[in-house]
């Protein structure tokens, strides 16, 4: 639909960005409603609204009533901003595992061979190299399409993006056009009362990917794949281990000083292509297939893609850090059950001496995590430091009082100073410990009350052991 946007220099939902020459737009949200703010924004300015409802505005206010605000916004701000998306190629991906890594991938063997590819997901927008942090995996429809206005204009001709299940639930990315929409896996998460009510839901939004999408990937391992290849649209291709268009075999470790990763065969179209990749676990060659997968179709040879995928790296996703000579350090994201069992699965495959995990749970949601990451910890660890992790508005000893329920007989300490759990796994690591610190991978903050407190892990795992070895 067309809208007249005579006069109008923004599109604004957050009344606090109100002034005048901007459109309000009403969105209702799990714990807000925007139309409670429409006088505030009128207040400041506004003179055009969209609501799902009358509001009680004076008569110079033009109010135009929609049947669903979220995508009215994205219909507005795509118009706005000039339909951007149909300047790009655009690749989403989704699933409960891998988005992240996988994304980043993508977009620097892009880079890498010549294109300019930006990135949109959990670690941030990245264009030209320039970091942005994001607040959701998938941004508000209208900061998607503000983005990709400045993508565009910074010279872009791919934008990588993460697809989480609420950006489709919450109509974040109507209206965008896929190049290629990606399946990773899916397993339960995400599933409360303010996100999704049950897996089904969870499945089905992941499921809406594709049918925005030219092309999909589907990795057809996955239980939930059929799923996926039913709501697809045009061209599919599969990912499998066994009988996929893209197949792997051959799959072996190989480790360095700074690199435990895995090589492996990839074979399409009848051609076999030798790739490596700088993270482990079998997890790690789903992403990597994944990956050429998405450069193939792109164009991209094999060859180039062969030459620098095991040059790939992801902040805070299986992120070893330099910290003591005698143990490796391992930061990652594994913030639920399925990750972080794969995680210390696959680390418990490379023999540590002892395998030690810092974990929490976030707070005030998602507590089926807890009892998952107890359960995951206790089947691969040897001992858990169990910590806090974006408690949130929840009490941080409370939190890990359920996380302790279900650890079973695994020996454990806890620490509510994720800072001083940090600095007892430092302190306490011997020759050949294999430590991961779970949950928090790229972010720099600890969610403490409302505020967001500046943290970041790998400077604080790397303070700790400067502190250690100055003792020594």
């Amino acid at each position: 639909m067309k809208y007249d946007l005579f006069g109008i220099r923004d599109i604004i939902y957050d009344s606090r960005r109100a002034a005048p020459d901007t459109a309000f737009v009403c969105l209702v949200g799990a714990s807000f409603d925007g139309h409670d703010y429409a006088k505030m924004a009128y207040d400041k300015g506004s003179r055009l609204f969209f609501a799902q409802r009358e509001l009680d505005l004076p008569c110079d206010a033009k109010v135009i009533i929609c049947e669903d605000t979220r995508i009215t916004l994205a219909e507005v701000s795509r118009q706005f901003f000039g339909y951007p998306d149909k300047e790009l190629k655009i690749i989403g991906i989704t699933g409960t595992k891998g988005k992240t890594t996988t994304s980043n991938i993508i977009a620097q063997i892009l880079n890498k061979c010549g294109k300019n590819a930006a990135v949109i997901g959990t670690n941030g927008i990245i264009i030209n190299g320039e970091l942005t942090p994001t607040v959701n995996t998938t941004p508000e429809s209208n900061e998607l399409y503000r983005t990709f206005d400045k993508m565009v204009k910074a010279g872009c001709e791919y934008c990588v993006m993460e697809v989480s299940s609420q950006a489709v639930k919450l109509n974040r990315i109507h209206g965008i056009e896929f190049e290629i929409g990606v399946f990773t896996n899916l397993s339960p998460d995400h599933i409360s009362d303010i996100e999704h009510k049950t897996y089904e839901e969870y499945r089905e939004c992941k499921s809406g990917l594709f049918a925005r999408s030219r092309n999909s990937v589907i990795n057809i391992d996955d239980d939930d794949s059929p799923y996926m290849l039913e709501a697809a649209m045009d061209k599919v291709y599969t990912i499998s281990l066994h009988n996929g268009d893209f197949t792997a075999d051959n799959i072996e470790k190989y480790s360095t000083d700074s690199v435990l990763g895995m090589s492996f065969d990839c074979k399409y179209d009848e051609v076999r292509t030798k790739l490596k990749v700088s993270t482990p676990g079998i997890y790690s060659v789903y992403n990597g297939m994944t990956a050429f997968a998405v450069c193939r179709i792109l164009g991209i040879s094999a060859v180039d893609v062969a030459k620098n995928l095991p040059f790939c790296r992801v902040n805070g996703r299986f992120e070893i850090i330099d910290a003591l000579p005698y143990a490796t350090f391992i930061i990652d994201y594994a913030h639920n059950g399925v990750s972080l069992e794969s995680v210390l699965k696959t680390l418990k495959e490379y023999d540590p001496k002892r395998l030690i995990v810092l974990f929490g749970s976030v707070g005030e949601r998602t507590q089926l995590r807890r009892r998952e990451l107890a359960e995951a910890a206790a089947e691969y660890a040897d001992l858990a430091v169990v910590t806090s992790d974006n408690p949130g508005c929840e009490d941080p000893d409370a939190i890990i009082d359920e996380i302790i329920e279900h650890i079973s007989d695994l020996p454990y300490v806890r620490f509510a100073d994720r800072t001083e759990a940090i600095g007892y796994v430092v302190e306490n690591a011997e020759q050949g410990d294999v430590i991961l610190l779970a949950g928090k991978g790229h972010e720099t903050y600890q969610l403490i009350g409302k505020e967001k407190v500046p943290f970041c892990e790998r400077d604080i795992l790397l303070d700790s052991s400067r502190v250690l070895t100055t003792k020594k």
